[in-house]
């Protein structure tokens, strides 16, 4: 029965793909800003969505899901454990998009084919990432000793990202690139967003493709490190993969809307090493003592948070250079670029509460929280909120006052 579900997993998210490029995305053209920032959320409320089945996949076990191990595994543990697994790989993915902006201005992609190459680029990292991500859980369940492998892994590669540098993009020394100037001669200009074109009675490959061959190539890199993170917090294979997936989806839109302020900042990228560190001590420490999911996540959190306020107060007034092209970003303040913070931390708070309405979780409390740090920028946001603290304010005078009355009572 559970081949059933993967099967509908995989349609569902080809069907997204094709709407995607087949509808929204039929002719090349610029992506916006705004319309960025409407796809991120559009993405953030999907996988939010997918959440909410996931608790109740599990919670009434459709399919046989969650009765493979030695305890059942319940609704709730299992949307932590999505939920958790989905923060670390959108997280770490803001380091790729680091890298894909440096390939697009080192080739001088236009913006308008930028997103056709981000779109193919998903396709080949679902079929990598759910290669590796079997890979992994086989060598989990095989070898025991594999989960401080990968503890050993992501400490590693935390103290190695705070040290690397990617300002600087060399792909002739990509090996994958050096194999298809070898096979394939390589036009000098792109030719429209196409991948290969015939000219002069044979297929020659365009700068594009090389493009995409250098990002997916990238990606298995950064995959050698985010899977392994993913398996601290569950090993539950559809839990992994569905959650590394959603989080990938959105990454193109992401791309779009953070690109050209990623490098401002300044202290994000230690948060990630950070976060890659507590992954790894987790890993390690898991036999002995191993740290609740609600814990994880709450740090997780607040690593990134702490990362994302230090880079904030750090950024002067001064316009962000792009790196990825003359666009809408090009000059952006830093008064436009803490409402689109404010837009995206708050919306997804909001989007985490409104969950919790269905999902268990405190969403009397998280989601004026939301309401509050949206309400800094946009007026209707103020109005819920306020709205909501006076009902909140009445309905605590009404019980302050039942109380009264009870004590009065002879």
């Amino acid at each position: 029965m559970e081949i059933w579900l993967w099967a509908g997993f995989f349609i569902l998210i080809i069907g997204m793909l094709i709407l995607d490029l087949g509808v929204f995305h039929k002719t090349p053209r610029e992506v916006s800003t705004k319309e960025a920032l409407a796809w991120s959320l559009c993405w953030v409320t999907i996988s939010l969505v997918f959440n909410v089945f996931v608790y109740f996949l599990y919670e009434y076990h459709w399919f046989g899901m969650g009765l493979n191990g030695v305890e059942a595994l319940s609704g709730r543990e299992a949307a932590l454990q999505f939920f958790a697994g989905y923060v670390i790989e959108k997280s770490l993915s803001l380091d790729n998009i680091v890298i894909i902006a440096l390939v697009f201005s080192y080739f001088k992609v236009p913006l308008m084919y930028q997103h056709r190459v981000l779109f193919w680029g998903i396709l080949g990292v679902l079929v990598l990432r759910f290669i590796m991500i079997l890979g992994g859980i086989v060598l989990i369940s095989t070898f025991a000793w594999i989960n401080y492998v990968f503890g050993v892994l992501l400490i590693f590669t935390a103290v190695k990202m705070l040290s690397a540098r990617h300002d600087n993009v060399q792909p002739e020394k990509n090996a994958l690139v050096r194999l298809a100037y070898r096979f394939f001669t390589v036009t000098e200009t792109f030719h429209e967003d196409h991948f290969f074109v015939q000219k002069n009675g044979s297929w020659q490959m365009t700068p594009l493709f090389i493009v995409l061959v250098i990002i997916e190539s990238s990606d298995i890199l950064f995959a050698i490190d985010s899977i392994p993170a993913i398996f601290a917090v569950t090993q539950e294979p559809f839990l992994v993969f569905t959650s590394n997936i959603f989080a990938i989806l959105g990454l193109r839109s992401l791309y779009f809307a953070l690109a050209s302020m990623m490098q401002k900042f300044d202290y994000l990228k230690t948060s990630l090493a950070f976060l890659m560190g507590f992954v790894g001590v987790k890993m390690l420490m898991a036999h002995y003592y191993p740290i609740p999911i609600g814990a994880s996540l709450a740090i997780i959190g607040g690593i990134l948070l702490i990362g994302v306020l230090a880079s904030i107060f750090a950024i002067d007034t001064a316009p962000l250079k792009s790196p990825i092209a003359e666009n809408e970003f090009s000059q952006m303040t830093l008064r436009q670029l803490k409402k689109i913070i404010t837009l995206v931390v708050g919306s997804t708070i909001l989007l985490a509460g409104i969950a919790m309405l269905i999902l268990p979780g405190p969403a009397f409390v998280v989601i004026p929280i939301g309401l509050a740090i949206l309400g800094k920028e946009f007026l209707w946001a103020r109005k819920w909120y306020e709205k909501i603290k006076d009902q909140g304010k009445s309905i605590l005078g009404k019980i302050s006052g039942n109380n009264r009355d009870e004590d009065s009572k002879p």
